[in-house]
């Protein structure tokens, strides 16, 4: 890996890896998640959750790894809680902010659920959208954290 995550996550999506697998191997990596379990862990969260087009899985990546980063394992710690919480919604209003959505569908403009019946020129939206997607989480990541 490079000094610079944001790229790292951008490299790892152009590989092939969905947008959640590529920030939570980058970042939970650093956070003590292993990189394999990291990759296996997030590769249901892609195309919005099993390319239903729910939560893009940008989103549900940071998510993983604020929850990493400031989460706890401890049921009494309520200000730990809370923190991750302020800090998840911080992160989903910055998203907001940027592409006016966090669902998949919304981004793409277009039912990933469908991808089998799907027009080429939608498909190609996954490579020329998504890279975006991927890389304004990870910027945000690298604001939050």
């Amino acid at each position: 890996m490079s000094v610079n995550r944001v790229d790292d996550v951008l490299s790892l999506f152009k590989k092939g890896f969905n947008c959640a697998q590529s920030l939570l191997a980058v970042y939970g990596n650093e956070l003590g998640i292993e990189y394999g379990t990291a990759l296996k862990l997030a590769s249901t969260f892609g195309g919005g959750i099993a390319r239903k087009g729910d939560t893009c899985g940008a989103v549900t990546g940071a998510l993983m790894v604020i929850g990493l980063k400031f989460g706890t394992a401890d049921v009494k710690n309520k200000a730990s809680s809370a923190r991750t919480y302020e800090l998840s919604r911080e992160f989903i209003k910055r998203f907001q902010a940027r592409n006016s959505s966090t669902i998949c569908r919304d981004l793409l403009g277009f039912d990933m659920s469908l991808k089998d019946k799907l027009e080429a020129e939608d498909s190609k939206k996954i490579f020329t959208q998504c890279p975006a997607y991927v890389k304004d989480a990870a910027d945000i990541l690298e604001e939050i954290l």
